[in-house]
């Protein structure tokens, strides 16, 4: 009875559901769309109240503010030193199996339109200052409205330093921020139950839509994303977790529930907020959490990365395209700028796959259209590595700071967890 009322088997039980109606009753299955969307959005309706509540709240709550900019900044040093390393990971994988060996397909036989909406996002997405200049919402409500992360995540931290600075109504302010944050994760409680409706109508619709055919014509791509990713995560995060005196592995079963949402949502901001909330449970404070998850969504996205190079670099052998080993390099330059720009868009990863291969210049971007058709598979692959890159970095970065309770995550993954202290 246990096993039936936990929400990890609930969800995986769905999953399984959905595959099946999906080979069985494809158009049928196609039609339940909606109910992975509106799963989706009901939880992005409360990612940017629960990252503002905590943010502002963590830093009002902090004696010395100088920290949140070296959280920062510490932050920032590990994001682009991880990604880096997931690019170049993604580009050695790929040359090593060139999964796009063989397909010889000619540039003239491909059909732009198939992904002319991709490509017109892509040329719509900003210039560096640009891109900075957006972080400013036009009036505070509308970065609510918006549903921007980094926008809330700046007013967050301001109104935390101004609360900061305000003595004893500051107090009353930074309380209020705590209760009110306290209710948004009340209703989070209530949102996630839908959690097994909304991937059995996602993964329904993937499968009816496509079709596990789609798999078995792409299988190099797809086997080479989902085997770096794994590679990635077990070496690489796994050293990173083991640094940090914790085991990986028992992360990953601590966080079971998210990652079943993510695979059956294909969506990482699923589970932002129920892993903002484990997170700080493991011990990682709340002004840190609050500023790395949040963040680490724009500037910390390793699956994507993997994707990016393994993807861009499958089209240029399908399309027996060369590339030397200087256009190579520039790939990577160009990835890590890219990989930034696509937070809040939807289709992020193959937006920004299209703005990449715009920006290179060498491989025709109308040889997206070769792998559109499983992208919602590697969607999943993505949004599971992103997510657990980002649990890793909070823990890491807290780690660095020296500001981790080492005790309470030892218990906590160990099963054994001390009584929350209100904050």
């Amino acid at each position: 009875m246990k096993l039936l009322k936990s929400l990890y088997f609930q969800v995986i039980v769905a999953i399984l559901l959905g595959v099946g109606l999906g080979i069985a009753a494809p158009h049928f299955a196609v039609a339940l769309k909606p109910l992975g969307d509106g799963f989706v959005k009901l939880i992005k309706m409360l990612i940017t109240p629960i990252i503002f509540c905590t943010v502002a709240g963590g830093i009002a709550r902090m004696t010395d503010l100088k920290r949140v900019g070296a959280v920062g900044v510490r932050a920032m040093i590990y994001f682009e030193a991880i990604s880096t390393l997931a690019l170049v990971i993604g580009v050695a994988v790929a040359e090593v199996v060139k999964p796009g060996a063989g397909f010889n397909v000619q540039a003239a036989s491909l059909d732009p339109r198939a992904v002319g909406d991709y490509v017109t996002k892509a040329h719509q997405m900003q210039s560096v200052p640009a891109f900075l200049l957006h972080l400013i919402p036009d009036t505070f409500v509308s970065a609510f409205a918006d549903g921007d992360v980094l926008q809330v995540l700046l007013l967050a931290i301001l109104t935390g330093f101004a609360i900061a600075r305000l003595g004893q109504t500051g107090e009353l302010a930074a309380h209020a921020l705590e209760r009110v944050g306290e209710v948004v994760f009340a209703i989070i409680r209530i949102v996630v139950r839908a959690a097994p409706v909304g991937a059995f109508g996602a993964m329904a619709y993937t499968i009816g839509a496509y079709g596990p055919g789609a798999l078995l014509k792409l299988a190099a791509l797809v086997g080479c994303v989902y085997l770096t990713s794994a590679f990635f995560v077990v070496v690489v995060l796994g050293t990173v977790a083991r640094v940090c005196g914790f085991s990986l592995w028992r992360f990953l079963v601590y966080i079971r529930e998210e990652l079943a949402i993510v695979l059956g949502a294909s969506s990482s901001e699923a589970a932002l907020p129920q892993l903002m909330a484990k997170l700080e449970r493991l011990g990682a404070p709340r002004a840190v959490v609050g500023l790395v998850v949040p963040a680490g969504y724009s500037f910390n996205l390793d699956g994507t990365n993997i994707y990016m190079t393994l993807a861009t670099l499958f089209l240029a052998q399908a399309t027996n395209t060369h590339l030397t080993f200087g256009q190579e390099a520039g790939l990577l330059a160009v990835a890590m700028l890219t990989s930034k720009g696509a937070s809040g868009v939807a289709g992020a990863g193959f937006v920004t796959l299209a703005l990449t291969l715009s920006a290179v210049g060498v491989i025709p971007v109308a040889a997206m259209a070769l792998i559109l058709g499983v992208d919602r598979f590697l969607s999943e692959g993505r949004a599971l590595t992103n997510v657990i890159g980002n649990g890793v970095a909070t823990l890491a970065v807290a780690r660095w700071e020296g500001t981790l309770d080492r005790a309470r995550l030892a218990a906590e993954l160990g099963g054994e967890a001390p009584a929350l202290v209100p904050a």
